[in-house]
């Protein structure tokens, strides 16, 4: 028999599934609440709920649908998990310390088929879609291990997967979050990050506020291509032009996520063409040294190198921040920590 996973359920599902199985309405509510906000293991700790009801929940419906199997921690404080799926299969969740509060990074999907040249979960490819419940289940279980669980205040979806090609789950597992009577994280601290699925861009600009970082990498169609496949189905100017589309509240802006990589995409021309390419959009402009995976070729530009390109971008009066890649001595690049485990144990 399929057990209902309860934390994948919208506010109004949660309600039919308990007039379904001859409850009220407000027992919906109460079981969300439960689920969602208090964090429970275990049917057994919903204490307001009647025994019959909880025997009912056994059989009818489960709230674990993730188990952690390996959790390591960096010498900067970021903390790498490694989570098996009911179907065995393994996910990657990564706790970022920054100075004043903590952020997860979350996966929506088993592998990825975008096949990005510089990213190890790309090697591995698509095995499935996660579930809404599979993908807040990663923040309940943070949480869960945090001694101040309300330090963790931002969820980026720049984990395992893109986001926008799990768009159902994905947006049923947001509004989870963001909504009062579920997680009730702010709108403005989660950030949902694509490789530039133009349509699915602009279906989240109808359907959902939350902040759009975006995977560029490349600031000419060439070398894009050469990185990010999808660029050959989405090129450049379509990406921007839904960039430019996208609604931005108040003075939020659209980052655009730059990994750079030695004699790739970290020449003077590279950032002229970048410079170019954003002119006119409200972007921040995120600068990454490339986190090497062990087994590429691929390897990070210079100190030197990096600042320069910055500058450049600086000097045109754009923001551009250099992002050093945290978790380097634990594998905390997307993938990493997943790819080592898979090939010591299978």
């Amino acid at each position: 028999m399929i057990r209902t996973d309860l934390k994948g359920l919208s506010a109004a599902e949660m309600e039919v599934w308990a007039v379904d199985h001859g409850l009220g309405t407000y027992r919906g509510r109460q079981i969300r609440h439960w689920a969602l906000t208090r964090f429970v293991k275990s049917f057994d700790e919903m204490s307001n709920l009647p025994k019959t009801l909880r025997t009912l929940l056994k059989e009818k419906a489960h709230i674990f649908p993730l188990r952690e199997i390996k959790a390591v921690q960096s010498e900067d404080g970021t903390r790498k998990y490694l989570h098996q799926l009911q179907d065995g299969h393994t996910i990657e969740t990564v706790l970022i310390p920054e100075r004043d509060h903590l952020t997860l990074c979350i996966s929506s999907q088993v592998g990825c088929a975008m096949n990005c040249s510089f990213c190890a979960t790309g090697k591995q490819g698509l095995v499935r879609n996660l579930t809404p419940g599979e993908i807040i289940e990663q923040v309940i279980l943070a949480k869960r291990s945090l001694e101040y669980p309300d330090r963790l205040t931002n969820i980026v979806l720049m984990g395992m997967g893109e986001p926008l090609a799990n768009y159902d789950a994905v947006i049923k597992a947001l509004r989870n979050l963001i909504e009062p009577d579920g997680m009730n994280f702010s709108h403005r601290k989660v950030t949902l990050s694509t490789c530039g699925l133009v349509p699915e861009i602009e279906r989240l600009a109808r359907d959902i506020t939350v902040n759009l970082a975006v995977s560029l990498n490349g600031a000419d169609d060439e070398t894009r291509s050469r990185l990010m496949p999808i660029n050959r189905k989405y090129p450049l100017d379509q990406l921007i032009q839904a960039c430019k589309s996208f609604p931005l509240p108040n003075r939020r802006m659209i980052t655009f996520e730059y990994i750079l990589i030695k004699d790739t995409n970290d020449r003077d021309r590279d950032a002229h063409n970048l410079c170019w390419l954003l002119s006119g959009l409200r972007a921040k402009i995120n600068l990454i040294p490339l986190n090497a995976d062990p087994e590429s070729l691929m390897m990070p530009p210079s100190m030197d190198r990096i600042f320069h390109f910055q500058k450049i971008l600086t000097d045109r009066h754009f923001t551009a921040i250099i992002r050093k890649s945290k978790g380097r001595d634990i594998l905390a690049a997307c993938g990493q920590l997943k790819g080592a485990f898979e090939s010591k144990f299978c």
